[in-house]
Parts: C-alpha cells; structure tokens; sequence
C-alpha cells in the first residue's frame, strides 16, 4: 500500500510518501486484510473522508487515481479551444474575462494533479499516460471551438455540466479531492455565468448573431450530454465508485439535472433545444429526452474525433517547450538545498 502525507505550506505542497505492502499493514494494525477492508468501508459508510496517511484498498487508490488524473487532464486539455480565442475576443473586456477563466482551469488542473500525488504516484507518470493515450480526459474537449458564440456555449454547457458533477464530488469520500473542489465549484460557477452572459447577448443582437447562437448550442448541446459518462449500466466503474462514494450520483441521475436545468435556459434565450423529442413528464417531475448518440461518444473517446490528435499534439509541444522551466527550477531548488546544508554545516 502506498500513502502520502501532504505538508502544506503557503505557496506549496509538499509530498511525503511511505510505501507499506498490505502485508505491511496488516503486521502494522495486526488485522487481517478483510478486518482492514471492513473498517475501511466503515469509514466510509458512516462519512469519513479518508485521508493520505489512511489505509485503503490498492482498487481504491488505483479508481481515484484514474478518476481524478481524467479530471487533472480535462481541465488542461480544457484551456485550448478557449485559449485560441483570447486574441480574438471582441472587446478588451471579454479578452481579459476569457484569459482569467483560461487562467482558472490552468490552477483547477494543478490543484488536482497536487491532490492526485499524494495517492502516491508522481505527476510525471500522469502526464506521460495522457500524452500516450493511455489516460483519458473529457470527450467535449475533442469538440472544435468555430466561434465567438462557441466560448459562450462551452462556458454555459461545458461548465454547467461540470458544475453538476462537482458539487456532489465536494462530498467524495477522499478529503484531498473533496476539499479541492470546494475552491473548483466556486470559480467553475463564474465560468458558466460568464459564458451565459454572452449566449445573452448574441441571443438579443442581430440575426446573425442570433444564429451564432443558435449554432453553438446545436453543436455543443449532445457533447455536454456526453460528458457524464455512459448509462449506469455500462459504466465499467460506477457500481466500485458509488459503493466507495467516490462519486455520489450515477450518471443517469447527473445527466438528467442537467437536462431539467438547461431546458428553461435555453427557452429564456429564445433558442431552439436542439433535442426535439424533449417533454416535460409531469408524473416523473422531470423532462423525457431523447437518446445521445452513443457511437459518437465511443468514437470520440477512442481517438477518433474531430480534434484528438491535435489536442495532444499541442500538450506534447508546449510540454517540450516548457522542459527548460522545469529544470531550471529543479536546478534553483536543488542549489537553494544545497547552500541551506553549507550554512548549516558551517555553523
């Protein structure tokens, strides 16, 4: 088993890790692993947030890691459709709004690499799974950005969806993952505000600017549907997640508050849904919606939709480009240890 213990400073995490095989832990809290796994999930059953330093199954380090490294990923790979758009926003005031929100989901990834580190695996390893394809992030990131009305669209949709999801992960059972995203919540909130405010605007200019509107919604719409996942019965890892409370919604239950909260949304712009066969089903509570286009989203996260490839391809270059940071700052770092021991010695 591996943990990590966080030492947080102002600026910084720091991360201590032990390596301790289950057998380890076993000799340690002299109980068999099934005691472990027991009082494990009794932690977990009576609200317990589990911690670095606690004892868990290897299955529930490795599902946080898969999850929250997909998480760490999407909010990087996330910044590009938007990032493109920062030199050709229409006004001062949308360039630095846009640059701040891009600036945001920059922090939100590394906030959540910090926190999937002390899991005990290190950051390298993650980024090099990405860049192989080993590892996954948000199929709605594989979407082209086309237009202005794209960035109010990913805003409003994207982060709305993401802002679904969220909320029920400040309860996951992982404090470093939980406390997290209580931060994340906050500012993906602004995200999807300001993107509305600009589905707003050109939902009430010209025409034309309608249209842009019309059409970011049409193309965004079913990819945001997407983005939680496929039906709870084909989940391969809902059933683990839901029973460790690493997630505490299925995906069925996120997408349709997701569904019933965008359907007055887009009818207070005066748009069209792009779902036609969308009703509201006054016995359930809730809208009946018709069905995503399940082929389309395996396509996609298999490699094979419209920007893959490139978006990984602008991860590797700017990863290349940026090399000579990192090893100056390990370097600095490595001085600054060194000049501390010469003092100490000294004295």
């Amino acid at each position: 088993m591996i943990h990590s213990v966080d030492l947080y400073s102002k600026n910084r995490i720091i991360k201590v890790v032990n390596i301790l095989t289950t057998g380890e832990e076993m000799t340690k809290y002299n109980k068999s692993e099934a005691e472990l796994e027991a009082i494990f999930q009794q932690k977990i059953d009576s609200e317990q947030k589990i911690e670095p330093k606690d004892w868990m199954p290897e299955a529930y380090r490795k599902n946080l890691i898969r999850q929250m490294s997909q998480h760490a990923h999407s909010e990087i790979i996330g910044m590009q459709p938007e990032g493109n758009f920062i030199t050709r926003a229409p006004s001062l005031r949308r360039k630095t709004v846009l640059l701040s929100k891009v600036q945001d989901e920059g922090g939100h990834g590394l906030y959540l690499y910090s926190a999937t580190e002390t899991l005990g695996i290190e950051r390298s390893e993650l980024i090099s799974a990405l860049q192989s394809g080993q590892a996954k992030y948000a199929s709605i990131f594989n979407y082209p950005a086309q237009t202005w009305g794209d960035m109010g669209a990913i805003g409003w949709l994207v982060d709305g969806a993401a802002i679904v999801n969220q909320v029920s992960l400040q309860r996951t059972s992982y404090g470093p993952y939980a406390r997290g995203m209580i931060r994340i919540c906050k500012e993906e909130s602004f995200h999807q505000r300001q993107g509305y405010v600009i589905m707003m605007e050109l939902a009430k200019g010209t025409p034309a600017q309608k249209q842009m509107a019309q059409d970011s919604l049409n193309r965004f719409y079913w990819p945001s549907l997407m983005m939680f996942g496929p039906h709870d019965s084909e989940s391969a890892h809902s059933a683990k997640s839901m029973k460790w409370k690493i997630k505490r919604e299925t995906n069925d239950d996120l997408r349709q508050k997701f569904i019933d909260q965008t359907a007055p949304q887009i009818a207070y712009l005066g748009l069209e849904h792009p779902d036609k066969d969308l009703v509201w089903n006054e016995e359930k509570g809730q809208h009946d919606s018709g069905e995503i286009d399940w082929e389309e989203f395996y396509a996609v996260i298999n490699g094979n939709g419209h920007s893959n490839r490139q978006r990984i391809q602008h991860h590797v270059k700017a990863h290349e480009e940026g090399a000579w940071v990192r090893d100056a700052m390990s370097e600095y770092k490595q001085k600054k240890l060194q000049r501390k021991i010469n003092a100490e010695t000294a004295a």
